[in-house]
């Protein structure tokens, strides 16, 4: 059998994924992270030095990544998660798999390692609020992780608990997220229920923690939990407790830290490779708000 290797540039990758988001990082207890698909160096040439980050690959980018001659897709959430026993054409993840190898694609995938880090996707989260004049006056981890970090990492854990620096308007909160994650003008709130103006309810405390939080925020207690989503009876109960929650949907807590952040960083460690680092113009939420009486 002839001798295959994985590309010089595919490794590079995914050496500065693991500089910028360490694999011990993540929660292996549940979580799936790393080269989750590999590719294969050509017998002679080289694959093209072009990198696409996503949120999720889905078909859709899956062809975007195949039609921009991207050689490695970085996709924060692994596509890949429980275990296969056939690859086909019948089901759309295996459909992707099958699509990559054609292309010879190859797919990294850092998730919680990324929510952990320190400057990683909860601080960026965090910093939203400074950003719209919202000061802090600390910012801790919610919940440390399982296992000790690597040397230069001892400040990472999941979630950030901020203080803020004068109590503020839940309104305000809200403005503030809707601004920072993409300008959105519905998000949805669940008010604490002893407010007699919900909108001007005081928030001292802010939880925040990426995609789903509530086993994040379970020991925290703060006023308002801001995340992607949270089930029904644990938002009744906070709310019920005098606490507020915002949701903005899953993915919408976490794809615009691709383009402000990671692709950044991606970028100034593989400059050396001349490399481009591209973000996906297909990847979105599955999930829409319709106005009902626009249909």
């Amino acid at each position: 059998m002839a001798s295959v290797s994985s590309p010089a540039f595919t490794q590079r990758v995914v050496q500065a994924m693991r500089s910028l988001y360490p694999e011990e990082l993540a929660d292996r207890a549940w979580d799936n992270v790393g080269l989750l698909q590999d590719n294969v160096a050509p017998a002679s040439g080289d694959v093209p030095r072009r990198v696409l980050l996503t949120n999720d690959l889905t078909e859709r980018v899956a062809e975007e990544a195949v039609k921009k001659g991207v050689s490695v897709i970085v996709s924060y959430h692994p596509f890949i998660f429980r275990g296969l026993k056939s690859i086909t054409t019948n089901e759309p993840h295996q459909r992707i798999i099958l699509r990559l190898a054609q292309a010879n694609i190859a797919v990294y995938s850092p998730h919680t390692a990324v929510d952990a880090a320190p400057s990683g996707l909860n601080d960026w989260l965090a910093d939203i609020l400074p950003s719209h004049n919202i000061p802090l006056s600390s910012r801790s981890i919610a919940q440390p992780l399982r296992t000790p970090a690597p040397p230069g990492f001892e400040q990472s854990g999941y979630g950030r608990l901020l203080t803020l620096s004068q109590p503020t308007s839940l309104s305000s909160i809200v403005k503030a997220y809707a601004s920072g994650l993409g300008s959105f003008r519905h998000v949805i709130v669940s008010p604490p229920h002893n407010a007699s103006d919900p909108k001007e309810a005081l928030i001292r405390s802010v939880a925040v923690c990426a995609g789903s939080g509530a086993d994040v925020f379970k020991d925290v207690d703060a006023d308002c939990y801001v995340t992607g989503e949270m089930s029904h009876h644990v938002a009744l109960r906070l709310g019920m407790l005098g606490k507020a929650v915002v949701m903005v949907l899953h993915s919408n807590s976490e794809r615009g830290y691709l383009k402000g952040v990671m692709k950044p960083r991606l970028e100034e460690l593989l400059k050396e490779e001349g490399a481009e680092v591209i973000v996906s113009e297909e990847d979105r939420d599955p999930f829409e708000i319709w106005d009902v009486s626009e249909l």
